[in-house]
């Protein structure tokens, strides 16, 4: 066990910090959401964050528990309450009564929201596009192939 609680050199950091296939895929994702929501903010939209925005695509139309957004999102249902009740408080979510159980509450749009979610879409093909400009088609094409296979 000795040497695990020296200080690591400058070398030993720089290799343990080899940018892994999961990292990348993080830092991507995270340029390309922090583009998206830059085009939203340039629509108006500036009281929206990467939070806010990453769970839109999770909410299904007739809406949903908090339970499967937490499910879909990984996150505490804590987390998600907070998420919920801030977009809640600008308008875009609503919570109902679950039709099917009355202790429980659905998450939904709100027209508003419904607008947010259409914009939301549009930003994410211009954002597209504009990754097309920095890869060329081919290469964008090759990397949503690849990625489509991780998801298998």
């Amino acid at each position: 066990m000795s040497g695990l609680t020296d200080q690591p050199t400058e070398q030993q950091l720089k290799e343990l910090r080899q940018p892994s296939l999961g990292r990348l895929l993080l830092k991507a994702n995270r340029v390309f959401s922090s583009k998206a929501l830059a085009l939203l903010k340039q629509k108006g939209y500036s009281n929206l964050n990467l939070a806010h925005t990453a769970l839109l695509p999770h909410l299904d139309q007739q809406g949903n528990r908090l339970t499967v957004l937490t499910e879909r999102m990984g996150l505490t249902k804590q987390s998600i309450s907070q998420l919920v009740a801030e977009l809640e408080s600008q308008g875009y979510l609503e919570r109902i009564p679950d039709p099917t159980d009355r202790r429980a509450v659905l998450v939904r749009f709100t027209a508003s929201g419904w607008e947010l979610c259409q914009l939301s879409s549009q930003v994410v093909q211009d954002t597209e596009k504009a990754f097309e400009q920095m890869l060329g088609q081919s290469d964008l094409t090759l990397l949503k192939g690849i990625l489509e296979k991780l998801q298998e």
